[in-house]
């Protein structure tokens, strides 16, 4: 125990008592799962329309036009039908909206930001399908059977705007997955903090 006199400063006065830390921000367990779905999902349509790009349609091309419709009547028919590309054709959009929206609500904007470009970037990958490809594919599947054909001017516009339209479509799910490749690493960052008892970091940048 000790005792001051009056008038003698107080030696412990310059260090005042620290405030405690702020407690980290509440562990979303969804946000990783969801932000790995949505990297695959992202990384399967990316490659499913790169493979397009330097096999499928420069392979048709050195084709007859008739077998060419014939061809990508049978592509198209059985992508339709597919269960599988349905769910990574929207589940890629739904799973990186989902995740932006759980890291913004917890203050991580910076990841919040690179989940939402990516899910930004895909859905123009959406609007150029529903755009220019699927009613490219609907006009090519009206044609009927390519036996019968007379007139294969359809074969041009895949030529030159379909196969356009996928390229874009490609950059632009592959620029998408880069973003949510990035997002994974803050994310992990951010994670690894939290359970370290470190506060969570909240960058607006990256």
């Amino acid at each position: 125990m000790s005792y001051n006199a009056p008038g003698t400063p107080n030696p412990y006065a310059a260090y005042p008592p620290q405030a405690p830390a702020p407690a980290p921000a509440p562990q979303s367990k969804a946000v990783g799962p969801l932000l790995m779905i949505a990297t695959i999902m992202m990384g399967l349509m990316a490659g499913l329309f790169f493979a397009y790009d330097i096999s499928v349609m420069p392979g048709l091309a050195k084709t007859d036009d008739r077998t060419y419709v014939d061809a990508m009547q049978n592509f198209n028919a059985l992508i339709d039908g597919n269960g599988l590309f349905g769910m990574a054709f929207i589940g890629a959009l739904l799973a990186a909206a989902v995740a932006a929206f759980l890291e913004f609500r917890r203050g991580r904007r910076g990841t919040a930001l690179w989940i939402g470009a990516a899910a930004v970037l895909y859905l123009v990958a959406l609007m150029i399908t529903f755009s220019v490809n699927i009613p490219l594919n609907n006009e090519l599947a009206a044609a009927g059977d390519p036996a019968k054909i007379t007139d294969f001017s359809i074969v041009d516009k895949f030529k030159g705007t379909w196969e356009t339209s996928n390229i874009v479509r490609t950059l632009v799910c592959t620029a998408a997955l880069g973003f949510l490749a990035r997002a994974l690493v803050l994310h992990g960052r951010n994670t690894g903090s939290s359970a370290a008892g470190v506060p969570a970091m909240r960058p607006y940048g990256v």
